[in-house]
């Protein structure tokens, strides 16, 4: 199987280039057709040589594929499929809003952190992506030149496969690649710990922890990662790093009437989060099959959001998008038919 060029940064490019023959102009020239142009094919990239090419091609994939699938929401959303090394499928979300278009991206095919309200945790774990499955989704969809933000909330636990994620963070925010402001990259995760430290110490992009039950017995429940890593650690490790400035960090908290929405769980909450300046980002929950909690009436969310509110713990409720093509908030299940 040929390497891919996709994922490489510009260094490693102009390698590649030089161990093919040809001088390092050519490599430079490669990571400005990938990454800069979003150029997908070889016979978009115009300046470089057929000849040029050729060599290329003897060794090197671009590492470039369309999605297999996709699916528009009435409210703009758009899903799409994309096939991955070793025929597994996973999904990413646009989402159009006013001046931005944030791109949901997977990191993983399955995820083997267990949710028990996660589409994608239930499936189980098929696989890591590499980084240039990473890349490709942003580069190969039709608005790749309109996109202006990244989260990773797609599919998988991002700092369970950090290097790949890393990798594509490290092209997204590059000068020479996309350019991007850490501030418009946004990691999510649940708390993998060893790796969570590393993220935090090697760049400036946000965080968002998916929290859900600030009780631990009772996130245990839900949560089997709770276990591994404990919450209390998780926010013991954030506490050491300043989150005042550009970078943020938020917690993700999906509301399960009867299980996490009354006012013990808002006050435990604010004890959990005090002194931390931070963002909660309250999540209707989006009902998946075989699972016996419903999402709450709105206005029970707003008395919460209220709540926190009042006690200085910044809150908001985040707009479902999505959810008739099974793009929301822990829908995500790489759907394909496999006729």
């Amino acid at each position: 199987m040929k390497t891919k060029l996709l994922g490489k940064t510009p260094d490693e490019l102009v390698a590649a280039a030089v161990d093919c023959g040809l001088k390092p102009f050519v490599g430079r020239q490669i990571a400005d057709w990938l990454y800069v142009k979003r150029a997908c094919s070889w016979e978009r990239m115009t300046n470089i040589s057929r000849e040029s090419k050729a060599r290329l091609q003897e060794k090197y994939d671009l590492g470039c594929s369309a999605p297999v699938g996709e699916a528009r929401s009435k409210d703009g959303t758009v899903k799409y499929l994309f096939e991955v090394d070793g025929g597994e499928v996973v999904e990413a979300v646009l989402i159009p809003d006013e001046d931005r278009k944030t791109l949901c991206v997977s990191s993983q095919a399955g995820c083997r952190m267990g949710c028990r309200f996660c589409m994608t945790g239930r499936q189980g774990w098929h696989g890591n992506l590499s980084t240039a499955d990473i890349l490709n989704q942003f580069i190969s969809i039709p608005e790749a030149a309109e996109l202006t933000n990244a989260v990773f909330m797609g599919m998988g636990e991002p700092l369970d496969n950090y290097d790949s994620v890393a990798g594509a963070i490290d092209i997204l925010t590059d000068e020479k690649c996309f350019g991007w402001s850490p501030k418009r990259v946004t990691l999510s995760t649940i708390g993998v710990l060893p790796q969570l430290r590393r993220f935090l110490d090697s760049g400036r992009c946000h965080l968002a922890v998916s929290l859900h039950n600030p009780i631990p017995e009772e996130r245990l429940e839900l949560m089997p990662v709770q276990k591994a890593w404990p919450l209390g650690d998780v926010l013991e490790l954030i506490r050491h790093y300043d989150f005042s400035g550009q970078r943020r960090v938020s917690f993700e908290y999906t509301m399960f009437a009867g299980w996490n929405d009354d006012k013990r769980h808002a006050d435990a909450l604010i004890r959990l989060l005090s002194g931390l300046e931070c963002r909660v980002n309250l999540i209707r929950f989006h009902k998946i099959p075989d699972f016996p909690y419903d999402c709450p009436p709105d206005v029970r969310i707003e008395e919460f959001k209220n709540r926190l509110n009042n006690h200085g713990i910044v809150c908001t409720i985040r707009a479902s998008r999505g959810e008739d093509i099974l793009a929301a908030c822990g829908m995500l299940a790489g759907r394909r038919s496999r006729s």
